[in-house]
Parts: structure tokens; sequence; C-alpha cells
């Protein structure tokens, strides 16, 4: 092969490796929580890498569920501390990856009109037949957190007739947003999504009454894109996500 041949050759290679490079797709199953804000660091990461990230949201249960059973994704950001402990306890995870990237924050919030001269807080304790929502215990750590909040303010037990639950807390949220609900306990990061209702109270639920919402990634041992997963998890811990992780209401855990 004459020698401009060979590099037109090569030059074409080195091309094709590089768009090879850039279509590599990042695969993250994220509690519904936190699709937004990873869907707005993941359009950062996007434009500064060239990396694309395919963000599947769910139920921390349900996604725990679909990763033991196979189902191919490259890091999993849970709701909680725990399932990224049973991960790395089976060991599906790449040693050394679980990490808290961000801690959850609850609030009661309304859009009924019946809780006008009330904090939300003052609500739960007069719900009458009004129904309440709250993401599903048995498969959302918000919706464990939201249980302890009401078992120590002594109102689970009365609250049972009144209890809608949903899957995770962006169904939650919709729940109270449609009327399926007259008040809901959901992540205050949902907040920013609720702006389009009118809502009439949003009170905080003060963290020392429950146990914290660790949220906590991974990245699994099966992943597709080793390399690019571990760029992302060093971007999300970086200042430009960061920052805009404490604008969605998370607060942010000290840097190791």
């Amino acid at each position: 092969m004459p020698a401009f041949g060979r590099k037109l050759a090569v030059l074409a290679i080195a091309v094709l490796a590089s768009v090879a490079a850039r279509a590599e797709t990042l695969t993250i199953a994220v509690a519904s929580n936190f699709a937004e804000p990873l869907r707005e660091i993941a359009r950062h990461f996007d434009a500064s890498t060239g990396h694309d990230v395919r963000v599947s949201p769910g139920s921390s249960g349900k996604l725990y569920a679909q990763i033991i059973n196979g189902a191919p994704y490259d890091l999993f950001l849970s709701a909680d501390a725990r399932r990224p402990e049973m991960l790395e306890q089976e060991s599906r995870i790449v040693v050394g990856s679980r990490t808290t990237y961000a801690i959850g924050q609850l609030v009661v919030w309304s859009r009924d009109v019946k809780f006008d001269d009330d904090t939300c807080l003052d609500g739960l304790e007069n719900l009458g037949s009004k129904k309440l929502a709250i993401a599903n215990p048995l498969l959302a750590p918000y919706g464990i957190a939201a249980k302890e909040y009401l078992l120590k303010r002594g109102l689970w037990e009365g609250l049972q007739d009144n209890l809608v639950l949903g899957e995770n807390v962006a169904q939650t949220l919709q729940y109270a947003a449609s009327g399926g609900a007259s008040i809901a306990i959901v992540a205050k990061s949902q907040i920013r999504s609720a702006k389009g209702f009118s809502e009439v109270c949003v009170s905080p639920i003060a963290g020392g009454d429950h146990d914290p919402v660790l949220q906590q990634l991974v990245q699994l041992e099966n992943a597709a894109n080793d390399e690019v997963a571990a760029k992302f998890v060093a971007y999300l811990r970086g200042p430009e996500s960061r920052a805009i992780i404490a604008e969605y209401g998370y607060l942010l855990p000290e840097l190791e």
C-alpha cells in the first residue's frame, strides 16, 4: 500500500475509534427521587465528555430485583444504603465503589384547601377520611422514612385506613397532585417538579424524626463500560454536580 494510502487508513481507524468512544452509552438505574437531578448532571457530563447516559428510574426495591436478575446496568444509584450493601455482600459490585452521593430530606406536601389555615404537619393529625400518600415502605426508602416519622408522631396505626401507597416517591407525589390523595410525604427534591401545581402547604420534616436517608451508589461488577462508569462517578462527586444536587434539595455528604 502506498504511504499516502497507509496514512489515510490510519486516519480512518483513528476517526472510527474516536466515534466509537463517543458512542459509548452508560446505563444507570436510579431511584425515582433522583431521576431529574441525574438527567441534568448527565447532560453536562455528555457535553463535557461526549458519552451518552441512559437513565432508568424506578423504586430502589424494583431496581435491585432487576439487577440480581441480570439487568445490564453500569451503575445503580439507590435511595438507600441497604440495597447497595446487599449487592456488595453478594459480590455484584466493583470493590470499593459503594459511596454516598446525596442525603435525602422529607417534606409533607398538599394542594388541598382544607389545609389552608394549617401547616401540612398539623394536617396529618386532622385528616378525617382524607387520604395520605406515602411511598410503599416495602419498596422505597422514602416510604420507610415516612413510616418512621409517622410512628414517632404516634400516627401510624391510626392512619392505616387513610394510606395510599405509591410504588415510589414520584408516583406518591402524583397521587397528591392529581387528587388521588389529599396530602403526601415526599422527597424535598420533588418540590421543583411540583411547581406547576398550586400547592397549599409544604412543611419540612426534621431529619431527627427518621433515620438518615443515605442515598448510595455502586458500580456494578458486570458493567459494560467500566472506564466511563468510573468517570461518571468522579464527575458526580465534582463541584458542578454537587451544586446541582444541593439545588434540588439534598444535603451533601462529606467527600472522603
